[in-house]
């Protein structure tokens, strides 16, 4: 190129010499935005505040339906429902106001049915200190065979609640169930029972199923918190000295106490809502019956619609308050950070 020639600026895309000559008017960048864009193509010229709200209301809009369609509206009819006198069958019913709920607290067969709910309660506050007593002896790295072990304690949480219910009934069962033929093998006829038909015992026989079965499953919670702590802290305690139980308590129990406060909230929680274990064993005789289970049975056996739903909005509200009460009780606020 000699001295005189002159340059022309780079145009974006190309243009030819015939058209510049031509006059042809050359595409401008309108989308307000990097040259290319799609605005200008799109004819939307939208600010950021603007794009923002449209991404915010597009993302949020359906999991609101979804919320709104299966669990606001629901909770809303099911309050409507707990005011009128519905049988469950056709539309037909009437406004009765709070006599349902007042028939609830009135009647002990209905409100009475909690202290059945206690045992699972108190059987469960056992199964987080198992679960955890395990969780910290499987969580030593020398122990051999330590996977083999964590399997065979989880796996009863797999199984279906049903087949657990046939094998526990079998092992209760009074002539020749497993819990008695051991007792008798081993001398011990005299703590033989029928331990699904005591009223005494039953509630206890049922509580330990649940028991055995969901301690699996809060050990593997334990665990994975357990090894969310640095080692390095241990390690530290054991050159100052301390002992087993004092790792336990100043580092371990600190450690995990998020874990542990949500344990008893799915503890007590799954206490209040128990239904499988009582239904498919006994189905509510020898006065075994849970609150959730005597609500079902008043929705389809007894046709009270509107006392079934009075009764689930009183569960609603109990499990509400009892977490709430529970988060202000045991809840610290403070974020913790390791430090060595």
């Amino acid at each position: 190129m000699h001295s005189g020639a002159v340059r022309r600026p780079a145009i974006i895309g190309r243009v030819s010499d015939a058209n510049i000559a031509a006059g042809v008017p050359i595409a401008q960048n309108t989308s307000g935005g990097r040259p290319g864009g799609t605005g200008g193509a799109t004819g939307l010229n939208l600010s950021y505040k603007t794009q923002k709200t449209v991404l915010l209301v597009g993302f949020l809009l359906v999991p609101l339906l979804l919320l709104t369609t299966f669990s606001l509206y629901p909770a809303a009819f099911l309050f409507y429902l707990s005011l009128t006198d519905w049988e469950g069958i056709g539309w037909e019913m009437g406004f009765v106001g709070l006599d349902n709920y007042r028939e609830i607290f009135t009647r002990p067969d209905i409100f009475g049915v909690f202290r059945n709910n206690a045992y699972y309660f108190v059987g469960g506050i056992i199964q987080i200190t198992i679960a955890l007593y395990l969780a910290v002896i499987l969580n030593n790295r020398l122990l051999k065979g330590r996977y083999v072990f964590r399997m065979l304690i989880f796996l009863p949480y797999v199984l279906h609640s049903v087949a657990t219910v046939i094998m526990f009934r079998n092992f209760y069962h009074t002539e020749y169930g497993a819990l008695n033929l051991l007792l008798e093998a081993v001398g011990l006829d005299a703590l033989k029972r029928a331990w699904l038909g005591d009223p005494v015992l039953v509630d206890f026989s049922l509580a330990f199923i649940s028991m055995w079965k969901y301690t699996g499953l809060n050990m593997v919670i334990f665990l994975g918190a357990l090894q969310s702590i640095p080692n390095d802290l241990y390690e530290a305690a054991t050159i100052d000295g301390a002992n087993g139980w004092q790792k336990f308590r100043f580092i371990t129990l600190p450690g995990i106490y998020g874990v542990v406060e949500l344990m008893l909230i799915l503890t007590l929680t799954g206490a209040l809502e128990v239904f499988d274990i009582p239904y498919i064993m006994m189905l509510g005789a020898n006065d075994t019956e849970t609150f959730v289970l005597k609500t079902v049975q008043m929705a389809f056996q007894y046709r009270k619609a509107g006392l079934a739903s009075a009764m689930a909005v009183v569960l609603l509200c109990i499990v509400i308050l009892v977490i709430w009460l529970q988060r202000r009780l045991l809840y610290r606020g403070e974020k913790r950070e390791w430090t060595v």
